[in-house]
């Protein structure tokens, strides 16, 4: 094909094709107006790859608001290879498009899908994934094809988009912007259109005035006499030009018969392009005979296509609104209802000219099915529709409600609260009442996991109290959560009040002992009661940690029940809570549940002193936050960085911490920042400066778990930088927030504060207890910070063989470990003892030459992962993952995937006794 006036846009669409054939991923998006030639392009590209194969999808207007239509469309020719994708991600696919009933799936994990069915399509064969009409795709599709987008490396394929405006979910990818011709290419595709020549001043204005736009220059013309022309008549005006190409295209349309412009319109309102649906409509109002006389605008073949998109919309637009009842009617009665119920109700609202109960309730049926496939923008578009005809206030109200709700879950905040301002208009029972304060604060905690969500919350549950005792506890745990993220910045309820209030909320008759217990023990622990409440918590998170409560709660309340295994310092539960939530939420493919969840387990096996498990689990982390758009601090890096000890790395990330999560309402994130910097001062000397963190650490929310972590940091900096006072005082506030456990984890931090802040005989003891408590536990970092500061205090009373025992062990166990900054100041004492320890000078770590996705990848496969496992990890097709894992060998000079165990090896943990 050659384009008049495109030899620098096929050159670039030259240059994706050449990528693509080399085995890379090309994304290309050309935006541009109506008739500017994007159509044209993409067909340039797609006669220039004869070898690749060819997937299209196409955008229509009437169409936008049934889900996952368009990407239905684009793979329909590969559901065949469907039963080949991992389970959760068949399970995604197959319940979007309906092919077996199941749970709404995660629409991250339906993009997950979509790129291992088009990379393994690949595999096989260049692939060429052509989308037009962009601006009118469902917002599913959209979201999953830019989700797709923004992951595709080193498949052999290439995504082109044309759109007229590229939208939101398709931001950012690499755009090329397609223009007017230049003023020569527009005259000769001018000259080549009209069949005489034109006057030269009359030719330049029309080349001015179409901007040279191809399909203007093309279509303006038709239906224009020759002395229209020659004059310039006809082709002037003040209307912007998608106007005047479209007043043009109806030009052409008014002088067919009305039974062919009737007919023309039946197929501008079916969306799908069925010739036999079209055919069947015609015949149902009368005009079959019509298709003999579509003259030119219309092209039935496999598909109905319109000369232009542009045709389609001219005569939907420009059509009386009895026409388009009448042609939407007959579509409703030749759509099966079996077979397409959700186009059927569709095209019956359209029908509908005033309320319409009967139809109001086919469109909650289709809003209903919509959800189930997890197309939630296609279900709040049903809804919203049969609110329109709906006549009875009640029904009206309650459906607006349904409208919000399913707006929400599609992430469309402000049109939800349009809706739930609509709803509270009308009539609504208490329920109701409730259900729109629950909504509105679900809203905030989606947008902000602190600020006003906690608030919010409390005030819908204490709503629910009377009405719905289940719901109304369900909803003290989801604002005892957002206090949770909030910590000191909650703006109107802090951890405190919804703990006051929640003690007030009765027993339901549904009973879920997991969640209850836990509610029940946070409550107790935020009002002075912690002997009480550590063992229901402790309890709690030994449910959740072992399985017995359901998978739903899990997925909801898994997190918190690691929060409450720190509360109650039970690090077992930590381990099993945090762990199981990761494996549910993985199974399920919930990757917004995962992206808090990870980041909650990489923090568990950071204080393991797992290091290396930590940083894939922080990579996964940070992966899925992006994909999800989820906002959670970085928790787990927070933990991970400050003990690694390593100050390049650690303050730009708190100082980051504490700016962005201030921003955002996470006073807890703060807390963890300033936690973290007390960690690592202290690791380093600087324990002045490590007092003045953990103070602020520590008094910022007290009764949380991290500032008890934080008090620890506060009597070693306090001690270190001479101020007695001060370390006693803290300690004695450690102490109360351990005298009521008997897990280790508790005992062995406040023995090991205990040694710090005492003298003699006492310190001595504290330092034995606490080693002795830790011994037994995962808690390899803690274990030797317990006997680094017992070696520097038998060192200070003179018992260097003593000492030297213990600081060998500490410097071992933190160079094992990773723990840099403590493993330096191990060895100064060690050679303050008189041994000789040599300094690691310019050493590097294992796998320090890879990238960070490099290293996560490699860590992952040398754990035995397979490389689609990498890849449902990392949102990562196995070809991405496989082409990584090549310049991973190269960097480490190695030839198998067997040899990463050596080129990569664990830390020593794994080999440290116990």
């Amino acid at each position: 094909m050659k384009l008049v006036g495109r030899r620098s846009e096929c050159a670039v669409l030259d240059d994706v094709l050449a990528e693509v054939r080399a085995g890379q991923s090309r994304v290309l998006v050309l935006r541009g107006g109506p008739g500017v030639g994007k159509s044209a392009l993409l067909e340039y590209a797609v006669e220039a790859a004869p070898e690749m194969r060819v997937l299209r999808a196409a955008g229509v207007e009437s169409e936008r608001e049934l889900a996952f239509a368009a990407l239905h469309q684009l793979c329909a020719p590969l559901l065949d290879r469907l039963p080949s994708l991992p389970p959760p991600q068949q399970a995604a696919l197959s319940t979007v498009f309906g092919m077996r009933p199941g749970p709404a799936p995660d629409r991250f994990m339906v993009g997950l899908a979509v790129l291992s069915l088009l990379a393994a399509a690949a595999d096989e064969q260049p692939l060429l994934c052509v989308v037009d009409d962009a601006q009118w795709l469902d917002t599913a599709t959209a979201q999953t094809l830019g989700f797709v987008a923004r992951r595709v490396q080193a498949e052999t394929m290439g995504l082109l988009f044309g759109a007229r405006e590229v939208r939101e979910e398709l931001h950012p990818l690499p755009e090329l912007t397609v223009s007017g011709l230049q003023d020569g290419d527009a005259r000769a595709l001018l000259g080549s259109v009209v069949g005489f020549l034109l006057d030269e001043p009359v030719r330049e204005r029309i080349v001015a005035e179409t901007g040279g736009n191809p399909l203007a220059l093309m279509e303006l013309p038709r239906g224009l006499t020759a002395t229209e022309l020659a004059s310039g008549f006809g082709v002037i005006g003040t209307q912007m030009l998608p106007g005047r190409i479209e007043q043009s295209f109806l030009r052409h349309a008014d002088l067919l018969p009305s039974a062919t412009r009737q007919l023309l319109l039946v197929a501008a309102a079916e969306p799908v392009g069925d010739p036999v649906l079209v055919w069947r409509a015609a015949d149902e109002l009368g005009i079959a005979a019509a298709f003999a006389e579509i003259d030119g605008l219309l092209t039935v073949g496999e598909r109905v296509t319109f000369r232009h998109p542009l045709v389609r919309s001219a005569l939907y637009r420009s059509a009386e609104p009895e026409e388009l009842r009448a042609v939407h009617l007959a579509l409703a009665r030749v759509t099966d209802p079996e077979v397409d119920p959700d186009r059927r109700a569709w095209h019956l609202a359209a029908a509908a000219s005033g309320p319409d109960e009967a139809v109001a309730v086919e469109l909650e049926q289709s809003a209903h099915r919509a959800q189930a496939r997890g197309g939630f923008a296609a279900a709040a578009a049903f809804l919203q529709r049969a609110v329109a005809l709906t006549a009875e206030p009640t029904p009206r109200s309650a459906r607006a409600l349904a409208a919000a709700q399913a707006t929400l879950q599609a992430g469309a905040f402000e049109t939800a609260r349009g809706l739930l301002a609509a709803a509270e208009a009308g009539r609504l029972d208490e329920v109701g009442r409730a259900r729109v304060d629950l909504l509105r604060a679900e809203a905030a905690f989606a947008l902000q996991r602190g600020g006003e969500a906690p608030g919010l919350l409390l005030r819908a549950a204490q709503t629910l109290q009377p009405l719905d005792a289940r719901l109304s506890r369900n909803t003290y745990l989801d604002a005892w959560s957002a206090a949770l993220f909030a910590g000191r910045l909650a703006t109107v309820a802090d951890l405190r009040k919804v703990s006051t209030a929640a003690r007030t909320a009765p027993r339901p008759e549904i009973a879920m002992p997991g969640a209850d217990l836990m509610l029940d023990g946070f409550a107790l622990l935020l009002t002075d009661e912690r002997g009480k409440a550590l063992p229901m918590l402790k309890q709690a998170a030994r449910m959740f940690a072992e399985g017995e409560v359901s998978v739903e709660e899990v997925m909801r309340w898994g997190w918190l029940a690691t929060a409450a295994a720190a509360a109650a310092w039970d690090f077992e539960a930590c381990v099993g809570a945090a762990t199981r939530q990761v494996e549910v939420a993985r199974s399920t493919g919930a990757l917004a549940v995962l992206a808090v969840g990870v980041n909650v387990l990489g923090q568990v096996v950071a204080l393991e002193g797992d290091f290396g498990e930590a940083v894939s689990l922080m990579a996964e982390a940070d992966a899925v936050r992006e994909a999800t758009g989820t906002k959670v601090a970085r928790y787990g890096a927070l933990v991970l960085t400050a003990l690694r000890g390593r100050e390049a790395e650690a303050y730009p990330l708190i100082e980051s911490t504490i700016r962005t999560a201030s921003a955002e309402g996470q006073g807890t994130a703060v807390q963890y920042a300033h936690y973290a910097r007390s960690v690592i001062l202290n690791s380093v000397g600087r324990h002045d400066e490590a007092l003045l963190a953990a103070k602020m650490a520590a008094n910022d929310t007290p009764e949380l778990f991290v500032s008890a972590w934080s008090l620890g940091e506060w009597v070693e900096a306090a001690v270190r930088s001479g101020d007695r006072p001060a370390a006693v005082e803290a300690l004695e506030r450690l102490r109360e927030r351990t005298d009521s456990t008997d897990e280790p984890w508790g005992l062995g931090l406040a023995a090991r504060a205990r040694g710090l802040a005492s003298e003699g005989r006492q310190a001595e003891d504290g330092y034995v207890e606490a080693i002795e408590h830790l011994e037994g536990t995962r808690l390899r970092p803690d274990l030797a910070r317990a006997q680094l500061l017992y070696g520097e205090w038998l060192r200070r009373q003179n018992r260097r063989v003593d000492a030297r025992a213990q600081l060998r062990v500490a410097h071992e166990s933190f160079q094992a470990i990773g723990m840099e900054a403590f493993a330096e100041r191990a060895r100064r004492e060690l050679q303050a003892t008189g041994e000789t320890v040599r300094k690691r000078v310019g050493a590097q770590p294992a796998g320090a030459e890879l990238t960070p996705q490099e290293q996560q990848i490699a860590l992952l496969v040398r754990d035995g992962l397979s490389n689609p496992e990498v890849g449902a990890r990392l949102f990562l097709s196995p070809r991405t993952v496989e082409w990584h894992l090549r310049k991973i060998f190269d960097k480490l000079g190695i030839t198998s995937r067997r040899q990463l165990r050596d080129a990569l090896p664990r830390t020593d943990y794994e080999s440290l006794p116990g």
